[in-house]
């Protein structure tokens, strides 16, 4: 079952065509992964998926991109909703300066959520789905840039966590964290899938291959070939893709 699935994107900032004709599925409490040479669209794809792209003077996309059956770019559709059904994980750890109780309390207080034992819930259940709650339980009031970069980006992924999701999109989560944090992102995006729909940018091949259900590669703004991950990494049909997966250019 496709949780998203884009048809015919196609997407210009300015007079350069970022994104190619692209057709991909997204399917449901699975993670996708999306790999390819630095610059080739990948993270450009990922953020055309919560209308990130939005925000980029310039920009022309064309082509659906559809969530639930219904096309994201539609005029109707509320933004700020859309972002709260899809959220965002970024390359390097951006928690607000302010506690780490009080960034993951962030979002729901921005969707009206104001009662202090609601709040408490929903902090200790995102932190402990982000596999972060028992390290920091004692010092919830302390400045969340007072954590380690691991940790800072665990807390990224709960607070993202905080507005009940349906889809995640990480965009090189693990890319600024040491071997220790990475495994620990690793084995949380394994563990989240079981409740939601992952989407991840990596330029490590390791890691699409260990975390994934299904790849897709991009190549200057085209994607090549879309398939499960086993398939893409054991006998791809493109040899582009076998090349790069090799290591003969990237």
């Amino acid at each position: 079952m496709d949780k998203m699935s884009a048809s015919h994107l196609d997407l210009y900032y300015g007079d350069n065509h970022a994104l190619k004709d692209v057709s991909l599925p997204i399917a449901e409490r699975k993670v996708t992964a999306f790999i390819g040479p630095s610059g080739c669209g990948k993270s450009t794809f990922l953020k055309t998926l919560n209308r990130m792209n939005d925000l980029v003077e310039n920009v022309k996309i064309t082509g659906d991109v559809q969530l639930d059956g219904q096309d994201i770019y539609s005029p109707k559709v509320d933004v700020t909703l859309l972002r709260k059904q899809v959220g965002m994980v970024f390359q390097r750890p951006n928690p607000f300066p302010m506690s780490i109780y009080d960034n993951i309390a962030y979002g729901p207080r921005l969707h009206g959520i104001k009662q202090k034992s609601k709040l408490d819930e929903i902090v200790e259940t995102s932190l402990r789905g982000a596999a972060l709650f028992d390290e920091v339980k004692d010092r919830l009031k302390k400045p969340a840039l007072s954590l380690s970069g691991g940790q800072q980006q665990r807390l990224c992924i709960a607070r993202a966590l905080a507005v009940e999701p349906e889809v995640l999109l990480m965009d090189e989560p693990t890319s600024a964290l040491d071997p220790i944090s990475t495994q620990k992102v690793e084995d949380l995006i394994l563990e989240l899938k079981q409740k939601y729909t992952v989407a991840i940018v990596t330029h490590n091949m390791q890691q699409a291959a260990r975390v994934s259900d299904y790849t897709a590669f991009f190549l200057v703004g085209e994607m090549v070939e879309y398939d499960t991950t086993s398939k893409i990494f054991g006998s791809p049909s493109q040899k582009k893709t076998e090349d790069y997966i090799v290591g003969r250019f990237g």
